[in-house]
């Protein structure tokens, strides 16, 4: 894991995101937000189970066909599984101790 700060990366309304193997944040400070940055680790794991490649194109299929039945951008956002699995658990720091493989099925 290796971690970028560039506000000029992240979209207005995001904090950070995660792409294999970076997590871009958009201000230093979140580096120390234990939850935030547990968060990001999980995505990074789901990115390593499905392959780098399936997982970018699954989320943003998702996304988009949440995106037309929900016509909302942000709600589309949260219901991704991917995100609801990170969301979820971002506050159990030991949750990628024990997290079984391919978690995220269980949010879908």
């Amino acid at each position: 894991m290796i971690v970028l700060v560039n506000s000029n990366i992240i979209r207005k309304g995001f904090s950070g995101i995660a792409l294999w193997p970076f997590i871009i944040l958009r201000n230093a400070v979140l580096k120390e937000d234990e939850h935030f940055m547990n968060h990001e680790r999980i995505h990074l794991r789901q990115q390593l189970e499905l392959g780098i490649v399936l997982f970018y194109l699954w989320y943003s299929v998702e996304f988009l066909l949440l995106w037309v039945w929900w016509k909302n951008r942000k709600v589309a956002y949260h219901k991704i599984s991917f995100e609801k699995e990170a969301y979820a658990n971002e506050k159990d720091l030991l949750y990628l101790k024990k997290r079984p493989f391919w978690k995220f099925l269980k949010y879908i």
